[in-house]
């Protein structure tokens, strides 16, 4: 990737890219479900730029830990190798058969990247969060250093309305950028806010609501923590996973052949 097209001009840094079937035992740090996160996808989340893999074990975690007990929500957490797929796959009905099922999906979130190159899928300089709420017909765009990420996210947009213009009267989905967005204050958060953006939304909006329920979708500054406290929050509940893990395996004969592979800790 050349870097014109891989740095932000505000400074952005560049995601690293990892073959990660071919991770030594010590890169792999922390098993958790279908995220495989490797000591440096942890390291970035103590000033850098945040991974893919990160923000795809937040939805994750999110998923596991709250939408999994819930009955009746049909809510998508797309991850953004699935998100990179569908910005630059000109037909995306041609992606039906790798993307989740959205016939009864209320809403899609979609974590949206700036990169250009087809050839770097962890590449791009700057994250921002698409919510696509199905029910009411709408994308809404979160851009931390708005309005970097516009264009790219009303492409998404489109897509996703080709996607589930059956569940909508084949009416196309408005895109509304929320200009009001909290701003970044350098050009490395913009991952942070993405996930913690995402959790607001999905715990303290959608969850809370039953369907007929008018609520804004705005979020203001005070419903976001710090950053730095972001941060923390994601790596100390990285850190507890990875805890239980050992703890889960170190008893048994079968943690003696994990430990002996090389496997990390596992939760699952």
């Amino acid at each position: 990737m050349s870097q014109s097209s891989g740095f932000h001009p505000f400074g952005g840094r560049l995601s690293r890219r990892w073959n990660r079937d071919s991770l030594s035992p010590d890169d792999a740090y922390l098993s958790y479900h279908d995220i495989r996160l490797t000591r440096e996808d942890v390291e970035t989340l103590k000033d850098d730029w945040l991974t893919d893999n990160i923000i795809a074990f937040w939805q994750e975690y999110l998923e596991r830990e709250y939408l999994g007990s819930m009955r009746n929500i049909n809510i998508v957490l797309l991850r953004p190798s699935m998100s990179f797929m569908l910005t630059h796959t000109p037909d995306p009905l041609t992606l039906k058969g790798a993307l989740p099922d959205f016939s009864k999906a209320s809403h899609i979130f979609l974590p949206i990247n700036d990169c250009g190159d087809v050839e770097t899928p962890e590449g791009g300089s700057h994250w921002s969060l698409l919510l696509v709420s199905i029910i009411d017909g709408v994308a809404f765009h979160y851009d931390s250093l708005n309005p970097s990420n516009r264009s790219s996210a009303r492409i998404v947009a489109e897509k996703i309305s080709k996607l589930v213009k059956s569940q909508m009267q084949n009416q196309p989905l408005k895109f509304l950028d929320l200009e009001d967005t909290p701003q970044q204050e350098n050009s490395t958060d913009c991952g942070v806010y993405v996930c913690m953006q995402m959790r607001v939304l999905l715990l303290d909006r959608l969850l809370k609501t039953n369907k007929e329920e008018k609520i804004t979708m705005a979020i203001s500054e005070k419903e976001l923590p710090k950053t730095n406290d972001g941060r923390r929050e994601m790596l100390k509940i990285i850190e507890g996973f990875r805890k239980e893990g050992e703890r889960r395996r170190s008893p048994s004969a079968n943690s003696r052949r994990s430990q002996a592979s090389g496997g990390p800790p596992r939760i699952e």
